[in-house]
């Protein structure tokens, strides 16, 4: 668990890390070095979800080993497919990361919904829904193992 206690907003409890694959955390379908072993640290704290439409077929073979949740949903509805899967294990606990527009409502209805702009580019409707704006899902995922980093771009 991942206690966030900002300024001017309601403390955030978060128990799980969900996120989108392709152009998230992963690029052509091959996971960006560096993630796996931020997840390694981010998950004493949090359980982590991968969930994609697994374009590439190879996401399972991405995380072989580790404990990490790997969702595959449909290709279709793909935005409702993902807003179902936080409300199921409860949004209120959710940091989420994505970048496309199928990552919308996960981003905008989770706790924390975190976007991420790298070289697949960033659906510019998640500048509003989300609540921070990151250039890479490294620096994304280092907000949450300093906290205080968060603090500064949130508190009111």
């Amino acid at each position: 668990m991942l206690v966030l206690d900002i300024p001017g907003r309601e403390k955030l409890v978060l128990e799980h890390l969900i996120t989108d694959y392709n152009g998230t955390i992963a690029l052509d379908g091959k996971v960006i070095p560096g993630v796996i072993d931020l997840f390694k640290i981010l998950s004493k704290d949090l359980k982590i979800h991968i969930i994609t439409a697994d374009t590439h077929n190879n996401v399972s073979s991405q995380f072989k080993g580790l404990d990490f949740t790997i969702h595959i949903i449909d290709k279709k509805n793909q935005d409702l497919e993902k807003l179902k899967y936080i409300e199921k294990i409860g949004r209120e606990k959710c940091v989420c990361f994505g970048n496309g527009a199928n990552d919308c409502l996960m981003l905008e209805k989770s706790a924390l919904g975190i976007a991420v702009l790298q070289k697949e580019g960033l659906c510019s409707s998640l500048l509003f829904t989300s609540k921070i704006v990151v250039s890479n899902i490294l620096d994304g995922l280092e907000l949450l193992l300093n906290p205080l980093r968060l603090v500064a771009t949130l508190r009111i």
